[in-house]
């Protein structure tokens, strides 16, 4: 059985966070577990508070796991604080998981800052870099590279900026552009446009954690990179396609879509 760690912050709306990460890892046939970094009150309207974990009990966790399961890919999802990240990195640093996929979270669906202003100088100098893969949305890519992106040409340039900072390759994720959600993938040698189509939906809550953690269970099932991302994309169309009316705000992604179906 291939495992998977996530890193990241609980939803208790369960449609993002950590509870996405776990239902995206079992869906796709991964053992998967969890490292909290903070807890949200959040559901499918608004984040209403954050209380972060205390940091040994984040580091306590990680090595909990790695020491007694293994880990074949991890997901960093929300990290929220400077002292988050470092603890994070020197974990990170120690036990040398072959896969890491980074999703920057910085701001949540409806505005909520999920990452420290402060903290975005140390998330790009220090987690970066240990990134196997790392998936901003536009405005996050627009943060870590220091541009404003309007076009498809303008992803292009982000991702050599972001390259330059060290991660193995980049995902940028093209939704918050006008027209089909293309997605840009560059691996510091050679650029992959990775076509979309736009569901109409509001219902998109926690998809950009979801197609983080498939695309980590997809490594740790020993795909290449390209490939992972690609049926990832797959997989999180197909669940945004068949989204859960669940709530009065943006509702979740249906993770089992291939288990059962459509859900009225």
């Amino acid at each position: 059985m291939r495992t998977a760690l996530t890193i990241a912050g609980s939803d208790s709306g369960g449609g993002a966070g950590i509870q996405a990460d776990l239902k995206t890892f079992s869906a796709l046939g991964v053992f998967g577990m969890s490292a909290i970094t903070a807890i949200t009150a959040q559901n499918t309207v608004e984040v209403r508070s954050v209380q972060n974990i205390d940091l040994d009990i984040i580091n306590d966790q990680i090595s909990a796991v790695f020491e007694d399961i293994g880990v074949n890919a991890v997901k960093i999802g929300m990290l929220g604080t400077s002292g988050i990240i470092k603890t994070v990195a020197k974990s990170l640093k120690k036990y040398k998981p072959e896969h890491i996929i980074l999703d920057p979270v910085m701001v949540s669906k409806g505005g909520h800052h999920l990452l420290e202003r402060n903290a975005v100088a140390d998330l790009n100098e220090i987690l970066l870099p240990l990134s196997s893969l790392v998936t901003p949305n536009i405005p996050e890519a627009e943060i870590l590279s220091g541009m404003k992106i309007h076009s498809e040409p303008d992803m292009y340039l982000a991702c050599r900026e972001i390259i330059d900072k060290g991660p193995g390759a980049v995902l940028i994720k093209g939704g918050h552009l006008d027209g089909d959600p293309n997605d840009l993938f560059y691996d510091g040698k050679q650029f992959h446009l990775i076509k979309g189509e736009r569901v109409e939906t509001k219902n998109v809550h926690g998809t950009g954690c979801t197609l983080s953690s498939a695309i980590a269970a997809n490594l740790a099932k020993g795909e290449n990179m390209l490939t992972a991302i690609e049926n990832a994309k797959d997989y999180i169309t197909t669940a945004i396609a068949e989204s859960l009316d669940i709530g009065q705000g943006h509702g979740p992604a249906h993770h089992f879509h291939q288990f059962y179906g459509h859900v009225h």
